[in-house]
């Protein structure tokens, strides 16, 4: 038997995912840190049509949701990384599966 849809509620799962990772850049900038910390000139190469202002932006509204922690080394010059928490880290085979798709989808274009 099918399993029925989801019901939609103003706090349904499927809208806090959407929440949380909706959006251009947050599973970029997610699947960018799945390997290690970065700093913010690191993700700005690996990510190079996110304007720095967007990119400060989303790391910051990423970290505020506890999906991406920020460490700040108190150093001069100042020195700051980012890497994935675990709730963040529970993301990656979301990032796998719509990566699949897209390639699959790419592929019964052609």
């Amino acid at each position: 038997m099918p399993k029925q849809p989801e019901k939609i509620t103003p706090r349904c799962p499927i809208r806090t995912t959407l929440e949380l990772l909706g959006g251009k850049w947050k599973l970029l900038i997610i699947s960018q840190l799945s390997d290690d910390r970065l700093r913010l000139s690191a993700l700005k190469r690996q990510i190079p049509d996110i304007s720095e202002k967007m990119l400060i932006q989303e790391l910051k509204t990423l970290v505020d949701s506890g999906l991406v922690s920020r460490i700040n080394y108190g150093e001069v010059p100042p020195r700051v990384e980012y890497e994935l928490t675990t709730s963040g880290k529970k993301a990656l085979p979301l990032i796998v599966q719509i990566r699949d798709f897209g390639l699959d989808y790419q592929e019964n274009l052609e």
